[in-house]
């Protein structure tokens, strides 16, 4: 009898490969991106210090409505690089999170980079 392996998991090993070649720095810090069933979050975060700088989510209540789907992405994708402009942030390394690079994730990065983060 074949067992699936679980799906989050093998994201997770992506992850793991993908975080061993890529961290952030102070001058060139993480964008992390986290993507569940009906959200999408994203992160700044300085990997020497292990602080995260900006942060920002479908959660929130001006997202609230529009939710997780690629609309949603792309403006969360837009609110993070305002926020990181604000605290002077423009060049960042983009970490997929293991996700395939497509709808919801790609949606996010474009935001990101109407915004006016570079990566």
């Amino acid at each position: 009898m074949f067992t699936r392996k679980n799906s989050n998991q093998k994201r997770l090993q992506r992850h793991k490969r993908v975080r061993g070649k890529i961290t952030g720095t102070a001058s060139k810090p993480r964008l992390c991106v986290y993507r569940s069933l009906d959200n999408i979050q994203a992160q700044i975060i300085n990997d020497t210090t292990g602080s995260t700088l900006v942060s920002a989510s479908s959660y929130e209540n001006a997202l609230k409505a529009i939710g997780g789907n690629i609309e949603g992405a792309t403006k969360v994708g837009e609110l993070v690089a305002k926020r990181a402009i604000e605290k002077g942030i423009v060049d960042v390394v983009f970490d997929r999170g293991g996700y395939l690079y497509h709808g919801r994730v790609k949606g996010l990065a474009d935001g990101a980079r109407a915004g006016g983060l570079k990566f």
